[in-house]
Parts: structure tokens; sequence; C-alpha cells
């Protein structure tokens, strides 16, 4: 297949719209289930980029959970603790999970407010335990190299037998010269080719803690190639091999990395005793569930625990979750690692990761703050990298 028609483009007036390859190629996918849309085909490509490369980089299957062109969740398939388990949803799965799973539900349970409606990308051949989890999430689709004869009768049957399944060809290399267009005028450019698991990336460690754990090595690879994929400007926090917070395309880079840590205390935060223990009622709805958790850890916590309005969620009325108790919980986060996509301007940056554990950060270096940013770091014992590498991404 060289092109292939679509409804329309980014919105219902914007027709004709296809994709297709120059030069009469063949297009190195196939729509296996399903009618993906314009949207739908740029996350699918994106969010495949970034999981081959965190395969190709970890040896590890890899997953992505994308929104509107930056990634709401990407993780590793490290195994899930119980905890994890618990707030991720996948605790009562009776199959084993297995890495590429695991995978999934990081990427999918690290924003689930963001993640709502995704685009599902997956490293590895999609098996029935990732497909089963898959199914029961609300999602617009799927890409991955392929899927076994179960898992594709799993995901078919989603969404009355319209969910979109896309299979790409894992050998495809795209030409390394790419182009778009904007406005009527061509723009060209070479392709975005830099490795980020090469270790000299960690060659200048300007602060005064210059140890780097494997655990944290692998995670700052992690951030950059999430970033490498996430509309900038963008930083993203990483643990135990997946995001927890990711901010994306915001102007400033302080309002970037407060979002992204603000994202990162919420995933904390689920995991506390009080989140975790709250009587809800036994027939909520997931989405209803998630957007509650969302409000009552927020500072709009009176919206689900109003005298009339906590009956709907709750079998009993929850405590407040007092900022006190929530800085006291948030404290215990540790070991967090930061990546940016370009240099941090100000220390204020470095502030405000430490307060969501941040002890490992890789950033481009190269403000007139350096010293600023350096001393700031110093200031909290964290070990800083300067990868001398910008990752913007439009």
């Amino acid at each position: 297949m060289k092109e292939l028609a679509l409804k329309y483009g980014c919105n219902p007036n914007q027709k004709p719209s296809r994709i297709f390859m120059e030069e009469g190629k063949e297009l190195p996918l196939e729509v296996i289930n399903g009618r993906p849309g314009y949207i739908n085909f740029l996350d699918a490509l994106n969010s495949w980029q970034l999981v081959k490369e965190l395969k190709e980089a970890t040896g590890i299957p890899a997953a992505a959970s994308f929104k509107h062109v930056s990634p709401a969740g990407a993780a590793i398939g490290l195994p899930l603790s119980d905890t994890l388990k618990k707030i991720y949803f996948v605790d009562d799965i009776k199959v084993e999970l297995s890495p590429l799973a695991c995978a999934y539900a990081r990427a999918r349970g690290a924003d689930r407010m963001c993640s709502y409606g995704d685009f599902v990308a997956l490293s590895d051949v999609c098996d029935a335990a990732t497909a089963t989890l898959i199914k029961r999430e609300v999602s617009d689709g799927v890409i991955a190299p392929g899927y076994t004869p179960e898992a594709l009768e799993i995901l078919k049957a989603k969404r009355k037998g319209t969910y979109n399944v896309i299979q790409i060809d894992p050998d495809y290399i795209p030409e390394p010269i790419e182009r778009k267009q904007v406005y009527g005028i061509t723009f060209e450019q070479g392709r975005n080719e830099i490795r980020l698991d090469d270790p000299s990336l960690f060659g200048n460690i300007p602060t005064q803690n210059k140890t780097f754990t494997p655990e944290a090595r692998r995670d700052l690879i992690i951030a950059l190639i999430t970033l490498k994929y996430t509309q900038s400007n963008s930083v993203c926090y990483v643990k135990d091999g997946q995001a927890i917070g990711i901010g994306a395309g915001q102007q400033s880079r302080i309002h970037c990395t407060r979002l992204a840590g603000q994202k990162a205390d919420t995933w904390w935060l689920r995991q506390s005793p009080k989140v975790m223990n709250l009587p809800f009622k036994a027939d909520i709805r997931r989405a209803d569930r998630d957007n509650t958790i969302d409000v009552y850890i927020s500072d709009e916590y009176d919206d689900v625990l109003r005298e009339g309005t906590w009956q709907q969620f709750f079998t009993e009325r929850p405590e407040v979750f007092t900022d006190e108790e929530k800085k006291a919980w948030i404290a215990q986060n540790t070991k967090v690692a930061l990546g940016s996509d370009a240099f941090f301007p100000f220390g204020d940056n470095i502030e405000r990761a430490h307060k969501s554990g941040v002890e490992f950060i890789a950033q481009a270096g190269g403000s007139i703050r350096d010293d600023h940013v350096i001393m700031t770091c110093d200031k909290y014992n964290i070990a800083m990298a300067f990868t001398g590498v910008r990752l913007f991404h439009h």
C-alpha cells in the first residue's frame, strides 16, 4: 500500500487527508483493524520511535501512552510492586504480566488523567496479557511490530470492533532527510539520529556530587529519549524505569518543571495509604475514580468532599488530605531522575525539582547562569551532567 486516505485531517473541515510515501514507495505499516485518523497516525509514529529507541537503549520491552503528539507516559517493563499493581488497576488480573504488559501498565498508569483516550505504542509483539490490559482502558488505538493471534482477537473486540490496530515494520528505516510544510512553505532538516545511550553524555559532571548509580543512568536515558519525542519546552521526571511526570509544550522552562513536578507528586501521592484506602463505592467507573483521586489530592478537594457530593463516590466521607500530610509524604520520594530538552536558565528549576525527590539530572548546559544552576545542585547534593545535547521537538 503506497497511500492511505483518511476521513479528515486534524479537524473535520480539513479535507482531503491522507498519508503516503514519496516516490511511490510502500508504506511501512498496515492497518489491521479500525480506521485511524490524522492525529492517530501522528501519535502512532512518534510513539513508535520512542519505544523502539527505549528498547534498543535498555534491552527491555517498552511502552508509551501518547496524547496530542506528546507522551503522557513512557516506561520499560520492570516488574510491578503490589502497590503499583493496585494504583495502576491491574492487581485483579489473573494472567501473569509479561515484561511488555508491565511496561504498558507503567506507561498508562503514570498519568492516568492525561492517558485517557491515548494511543499506545509497544516495542515488542503484543501478547495476550498486554492486550487484556489495553482492552480495559479508554484508548484510541495501538501500534506494535506484531500481535499474537490471542492478542489480536482481544483487541478486535474492543470498542465494538472499531479499535485501531496498526502493525509497523520494525526494520523500516526512514530517509535521513525529513520534510514538512507550514503555510505552503516546505521545511527540511536532517533527522535527529543522536544516540542517547552514549556514555559520553555523562562525561561532563560539573557538580560536587559526581555519582550516578546504574539505575540513575538508565532512568536519565529514559528521560532523554522520552524528551526527544515530546513537544518542547519539555522536562521529564523518571523513577524506577518509568516516566512519572512529563511537562510538554510550555513556553517557560520553570513552568514546565513545575507542571511535570506536580504530575510526579500526584503519581507519588496516589501511593500514600490515605489515597489507597479511600472508601470508593463498588460501582464507580475507572475514569470517575481517577478524576476523584486527582481532585482529592488537589487544592480543590472540597469539590468531592462536600456534603451531598461525597456520597456519589464514597461509602463514607474521607478525611481531608492536609497540605502538611501531603508535604510529608512527598518528602519520602527519593532517587528521582530529571531530564531537560535544553539548558536550565536559572536555579529555580533545581529548587522545584528537589521538592519532588530529584537526585540526578541530565541537561544540555550552556546557560549564562550555569554557575547558579550548579550551585543550587550542590546545595542539595544533586548529581548533574551537562550532556551538551539539545532535544527540541516540534
